[in-house]
């Protein structure tokens, strides 16, 4: 038995998400006018099928995927190249945008990736057979790491990320390690950056950049030092 689902995805206007899944590299297989708007894209063993809705509201739509990679790093860099060639920039907010690259707390390195229509669509590695969100850490600093990566990037409460963070910065007679201080801070601008807080993500890139780290600790965030160089092209 040889079985494969597709999804069917919800847009206003099909051919501006044609145009951004072409700049990734996908071929439009199909594509029907009338009567009814349908179009299908596919790249390598990824196809997604689009359907136009007349009064479809991008900005409020809660449609999704999941796209299954062994390839999540060449992915992502793919991608953000695709987009910075197609508009100019790397779009990290608003339609279309495309995340960061992280380790999830339930084994999957991802990146979630918006198109026109609102479509989020969530592509991971799955690095660990343990598929159970691993529990918060108990530290005061690893755990505010932890819960506003998950409200930044899982339910994109951007505010509410930032609060945790400045809030846990502010604490008066316990201080964060320097891994930890830059993880905070690159998550900071990220955040700041995405709401079009230029005066925040300036200043937090200014304090990540002033972090200094062993070579050791450079290892072990290197993800968050790769967000920063992106952060301040």
């Amino acid at each position: 038995m040889s079985e494969k689902t597709i999804p069917i995805l919800p847009c206003r206007t099909i051919q501006p998400v044609l145009d951004f899944y072409t700049a990734l590299g996908f071929e439009v297989t199909f594509q029907q006018k009338s009567p009814n708007p349908y179009a299908v894209v596919q790249r390598g063993g990824i196809q997604l099928h689009f359907f136009g809705m007349k009064h479809y509201e991008p900005a409020e739509s809660f449609s999704t995927c999941i796209v299954q990679t062994d390839d999540i790093d060449g992915l992502h860099e793919t991608f953000r190249g695709g987009l910075k060639a197609a508009y100019g920039r790397v779009p990290n907010r608003g339609l279309p945008r495309i995340g960061p690259l992280k380790n999830t707390s339930h084994g999957v390195r991802q990146f979630l990736m918006t198109d026109p229509g609102g479509n989020c669509i969530r592509i991971g590695q799955q690095m660990s057979h343990d598929q159970h969100h691993r529990p918060a850490p108990k530290e005061t600093f690893a755990r505010a790491v932890h819960h506003a990566s998950l409200l930044a990037d899982s339910k994109e409460d951007l505010t509410g990320a930032a609060k945790v963070i400045d809030r846990v910065l502010r604490l008066q007679g316990e201080r964060p390690t320097p891994v930890q201080l830059l993880r905070l801070l690159v998550l900071r601008a990220d955040v700041a950056t995405r709401l079009g807080d230029k005066e925040a993500a300036t200043s937090a890139l200014a304090a990540a950049t002033a972090v200094h780290l062993t070579a050791d600790e450079r290892e072990s965030v290197e993800d968050d030092l790769k967000r920063l160089t992106q952060l301040l092209d």
